[in-house]
């Protein structure tokens, strides 16, 4: 493995056209002075609420061994420790594009409407498994966090593999072409960010942009079981791709011949191209079965050992809000919680639902069911919440908390036996579910990022009655 350093104040200046007055190496990049690491070198974004030259102090004070601005902050005396750039983004940008030219990383870029980030990372374990693979943190996938987790992309690293996300048409089609992916997966396309977008035909089209940066002889894993297959497919080929399907239906590329859904796993037995093989993954759910063929697919089409890749999918755990399970032991007994509270959207909250369904509920428990309002469903955001009335009856769910403006919809077209009670805000609803909750239950809790849905979460793991909880 090479030890040469992420980035020396020659390479940086190059690539960014900016210039240092001191020599330096360093061995991360950051834009968030908060979470500096000891030998990063620190880029100060300017964003709509916040001016990064204002922290650059504090990134220094962090360990940050240099700041890329492009203005003098005050205070600044010591210039040894700025590299100075005409704009910040452009700088991380040219990081990031000069980051993949030198690398020999074959490169994977993950999006689609859900699965992005639990693909992302389900990949990065299974490649890890054949020879160092670098990808994307947390869900770094916009504008700043593409060319962000390009810039980190090691120099030793066999595989990379991004995370691309959009919630408008063109965003996209450049992150693509700064990441030039040899294999481009899209998990599925959905009725998401409507407001934006209008149809779920237009959806496709702007997950469809992540084929213009695809690579020469590049490849395109689809999901056929999805409505809009052949339409992306379509595209991928008219942009000189190789289409590689997945899913359960057949004549798929990568196909699920039998799933177990547990609990707390999904185990399966799947054919990968002409070879067989099964795996499992800690996450329940016929939506993780179906992500991990697509995983696979891309483990096989880049030559990878697909055996370690398929044991590896076994030690994958959930992130918190994305997923993640909490047995919590209170004085009279055990409840569970499953954070899915970092987003949601229709299908993920079918998909969720489902999963609760399947979960394992002690004598005298209930499975309830804790949902915020689903955001950017523009024209069709009444119906889609009120449609997922249907799914609560249909998997089981003995009560239903709800909160925000859209949810009230969903609220009015449930049988009034599932109503366990509404507010506006989650903060309110966090106290009206900690006092219903009650040993044996199972909760899920799950809405849109900005809903913060996490405060329901926070007030059952710290339950008053709580002694421990164990992270499932």
């Amino acid at each position: 493995m090479s030890d040469r350093p992420l980035w020396t104040s020659e390479e940086a200046a190059d690539a960014t056209k900016g210039a240092c007055a001191g020599s330096w190496t360093a061995s991360g990049i950051s834009i968030d002075s908060r979470t500096v690491s000891p030998g990063d070198l620190f880029v100060a974004l300017r964003g709509p609420d916040r001016d990064g030259h204002d922290y650059v102090g504090q990134a220094l004070e962090g360990g940050a061994v240099v700041a890329a601005v492009s203005r003098i902050p005050v205070g600044s005396e010591n210039e040894k420790n700025l590299l100075i750039v005409d704009d910040t983004k452009a700088a991380l940008e040219a990081l990031g594009v000069r980051a993949r030219d030198r690398s020999s990383a074959k490169v994977v870029a993950v999006t689609g409407s859900v699965g992005k980030t639990g693909t992302k990372d389900a990949l990065k374990s299974a490649l890890d498994a054949t020879a160092s693979c670098h990808a994307s943190a947390n869900s770094l996938n916009n504008h700043w966090g593409v060319p962000l987790s390009l810039s980190r992309l090691p120099r030793q690293a066999a595989f990379g593999v991004f995370e691309i996300g959009m919630n408008h048409a063109g965003e996209i089609s450049p992150l693509t072409k700064f990441a030039r992916p040899h294999v481009a997966i899209v998990t599925t396309v959905e009725a998401v960010h409507l407001e934006y977008l209008g149809t779920v035909e237009a959806v496709a089209d702007a997950k469809a942009e992540i084929f213009e940066g695809l690579a020469a002889d590049g490849i395109a894993i689809l999901n056929r079981d999805n409505d809009h297959f052949e339409r992306l497919a379509d595209i991928a080929r008219a942009r000189g791709a190789d289409v590689v399907s997945f899913g359960f239906s057949e004549g798929s590329d990568a196909r699920a011949e039998k799933v177990a859904l547990h609990a707390e796993c999904v185990c399966v037995a799947a054919d990968i191209r002409g070879k067989r093989i099964t795996y499992k993954m800690r996450v329940p759910g016929r939506h993780w079965a179906r992500n991990g063929l697509a995983v696979l697919a891309a483990v096989d089409v880049l030559d990878a050992d697909l055996g370690l890749g398929a044991l590896a999918l076994g030690s994958l755990a959930p992130r918190a809000g994305r997923g993640r399970r909490h047995h919590v032991q209170g004085d009279d007994g055990r409840f569970t919680v499953i954070d899915d509270s970092y987003n949601a959207s229709p299908p993920s909250v079918r998909a969720a639902l489902e999963t609760l369904s399947a979960a394992d509920v002690a004598e005298g428990g209930r499975r309830v069911a804790v949902l915020g309002d689903m955001l950017e469903l523009g024209s069709e955001t009444d119906r889609l919440h009120s449609a997922l009335a249907t799914d609560i009856v249909g998997n089981g769910v003995a009560s239903v908390f709800t909160c925000g403006t859209h949810m009230r919809n969903l609220r009015d077209a449930l049988p009034a036996s599932r109503r366990g009670g509404h507010t506006e805000t989650s903060s309110e609803l966090a106290s009206l579910v900690g006092e219903f909750v009650r040993p044996g239950d199972v909760v899920l809790v799950k809405g849109s990022f900005a809903i913060g849905m996490g405060h329901v979460v926070k007030r059952l793991l710290a339950a008053e009655t709580q002694r421990r909880v164990v992270n499932g």
